[in-house]
């Protein structure tokens, strides 16, 4: 097995192995030459270099295997395909070359790659069909010409919007929108993230646009990609890659692998100081709007071609407090504290000060009183969670004047 690996058009590396245990990650000397020896542009996890350590090499693999859907959606795509559970360098030869950020992956022993890239349109009904069909269209793949994976548990499809139309992404064609359909056992879920990401919006933690549109009668949450700009792939990496976490350790309390102290301390080794300050205006928008699933999955890490490494806009930003399924606890400790409702402003501005954040609680406040600001002035799309907005004030009204979150 031998599959190439090409990110902003150099190939910059190969996945080499007998099997899918034993595969590992191998620069090319193209890699290094574009971007120099050691460049962090691919991942934090994985600089460019000709010789990586072998006791790294689980780490390498984990960061691939993270490119691989969740749930159902990764049951439907392996039966659609054939392929064994585990066997990730199989799945990224069959659906490697659309993924999270920009990397392209096919397998050099495959005749029929790599393929043209190319879009087929879709109208709103096939769009309905294909929200509604994810065993027959796992992320809305045409069977044998889809080449797109994405990771996640919600059901979900991507597209590609080009000369004015939806259309499927064949043969590796940049999706550029994450279509998420509104399903019967949680009708509001929908509506609830489209307001968390107009909140993002108005604290400019995200720029991305989010609405909710109707296909053929049935709504749909629809995304556009933060990975995408003007039709080009953007590289990222999320969390659980730059720190080595496999799946469900994406919350703290399973295996206790991810925290925030660690996104900070990758923040500082590899951005910015302004990066950090966001990581706490996310935590505090999180804490605020009742985002429990905050986890190392929904925080990644923008790599561009120049090689430098900034924090990903805020994405995912789901209030689910209300939510009766859920255990209410965050998916990340705030000052050691998973119990939502019993966080305050102090564990925001404690947890921070681990992290070496100069005036904490300047920021916090400050971010505190934008976000009450917004959500006074913005009010959820009919269909969301009905007393969302009274939620999200008491929320921020109660840490603003040093109470619990979950205070009445």
């Amino acid at each position: 097995m031998k599959l190439a690996l090409d990110l902003y058009g150099v190939n910059v590396g190969h996945l080499e192995g007998v099997d899918a245990r034993t595969f590992d990650f191998v620069a090319t000397g193209d890699a290094t030459a574009a971007f120099g020896v050691n460049s962090r542009v691919l991942s934090v996890l994985m600089p460019l270099t000709k010789a990586g350590s072998r006791q790294h090499a689980g780490r390498r693999r984990n960061w691939f295997a993270e490119l691989l859907p969740e749930g159902d959606q990764l049951d439907y795509m392996l039966a659609q395909s054939a392929i064994r559970r585990g066997d990730a360098p199989t799945f990224l030869a069959r659906y490697g070359r659309d993924v999270a950020g920009a990397l392209q992956i096919w397998d050099l022993d495959d005749p029929t790659e790599p393929q043209t890239p190319d879009i087929l349109p879709v109208d709103a009904r096939r769009i309905r069909e294909l929200l509604q069909d994810p065993l027959g269209a796992p992320l809305a793949n045409a069977p044998g010409a889809g080449k797109s994976s994405l990771g996640g548990i919600q059901p979900k499809i991507v597209l590609a919007w080009a000369s004015d139309a939806w259309n499927q992404a064949l043969g590796g064609y940049p999706s550029t929108h994450i279509l998420k359909p509104q399903i019967e056992k949680k009708p509001t879920v929908i509506f609830d993230e489209e307001y968390g990401a107009r909140i993002a919006r108005g604290l400019d933690l995200a720029r991305f646009d989010t609405r909710v549109e109707e296909f053929d009668g049935l709504p749909a949450l629809v995304v556009e990609r933060f990975d995408r700009a003007h039709g080009l792939r953007v590289h990222q990496e999320d969390f659980n890659q730059a720190l080595g976490a496999a799946g469900n350790q994406k919350y703290q309390e399973i295996g206790g692998v991810v925290s925030l102290r660690r996104v900070a301390d990758t923040l500082y080794r590899y951005a910015t100081t302004s990066d950090i300050d966001k990581l706490a205006q996310m935590t505090t928008l999180a804490v605020a709007v009742g985002n429990l699933d905050m986890h190392t999955k929904n925080l990644g890490l923008l790599h561009p071609a120049s090689g430098d490494v900034t924090l990903a806009p805020a994405y995912d930003v789901v209030p689910m407090a209300h939510h009766r399924d859920s255990d209410g606890k965050m998916a990340l400790a705030v000052n050691k504290k998973y119990r939502h409702s019993e966080v305050t402003q102090d564990d925001l501005i404690a947890e921070m000060q681990t992290w070496g954040v100069r005036r904490p609680e300047q920021l916090v406040r400050t971010t505190l009183e934008q976000l009450f600001e917004t959500a006074e002035r913005e009010h959820p799309l009919e269909g969301a969670h009905p007393p969302l907005r009274e939620d999200v004030l008491r929320f921020t009204r109660n840490l603003i004047e040093g109470r619990a979150v979950g205070g009445e």
